[in-house]
């Protein structure tokens, strides 16, 4: 089990172990349902809600999702954000009637400065392929995408390409899209691009960000809720 009560110091040791951990193998089976996971702050306290939820691969259509409250127990500090986050996240993956077979993370992957971003974390924790997808860029260099949805750019630190810059919607901004565990880069970006729809954000992570907003402004119950029976 995860020790989370760890130093900022300790929490970057715990990250350089982890990334010998990271496979970036290819996924072989089929996907047929995807994970999104997402967090919300209460702005006033400590509070943070925890959300996942779990859509029909093909259809994007949600099938259920759970939500927890928990108060957060790690500083914000870049480049340590799993340790903030993971906590809560593993909460709700716990109390799941049924994981999903590939997670994404509101996030980053390997797209990270020490590679281990909270889709890194969280792959190699619950064993699951994840991959992140971030709004904001953290570090690399990239070239200019074209406008078109589908356009990417590999993301480049020192060389080493890290993740892909990603257009999902024709003349809107771009995200971030790395592999975090158990998927290689090429699978991550195709991912990423099945399920983005009518929206700049993948449905994964942005049905799981709709979940906690809403849980966080008190407009939906927490716990397991079942959509559709599959």
């Amino acid at each position: 089990m995860e020790d989370w009560k760890l130093s900022p110091e300790a929490a970057i040791e715990r990250q350089k172990e982890l990334q010998s951990l990271t496979r970036l193998t290819p996924l072989k089976r089929s996907i047929r349902t995807i994970g999104g996971a997402d967090i919300a702050y209460d702005q006033s306290s400590d509070i943070i809600y925890a959300g996942i939820v779990i859509l029909d691969y093909e259809s994007m259509e949600v099938l259920l999702c759970c939500s927890i409250q928990d108060r957060m127990q790690f500083p914000y500090i870049p480049g340590l954000l799993s340790f903030r986050e993971i906590p809560a996240i593993m909460q709700a993956w716990n109390k799941l009637p049924e994981q999903p077979d590939v997670m994404m993370m509101d996030g980053h992957g390997i797209a990270h400065p020490r590679r281990v971003g909270v889709a890194t974390h969280f792959g190699i924790l619950t064993d699951c392929p994840t991959l992140g997808c971030g709004k904001t860029h953290l570090l690399g260099e990239y070239e200019e995408l074209e406008v078109e949805k589908g356009s990417t750019s590999p993301l480049l630190d020192q060389g080493e390409t890290i993740g892909h810059v990603v257009r999902t919607r024709a003349n809107v901004k771009q995200v971030w899209i790395s592999p975090g565990h158990g998927m290689s880069m090429e699978q991550s970006v195709e991912i990423a691009l099945h399920c983005a729809r009518e929206y700049r954000i993948p449905e994964p992570t942005r049905q799981a960000d709709l979940l906690v907003n809403a849980i966080r402004r008190g407009e939906r119950k927490l716990g397991v809720e079942i959509l559709r029976e599959r």
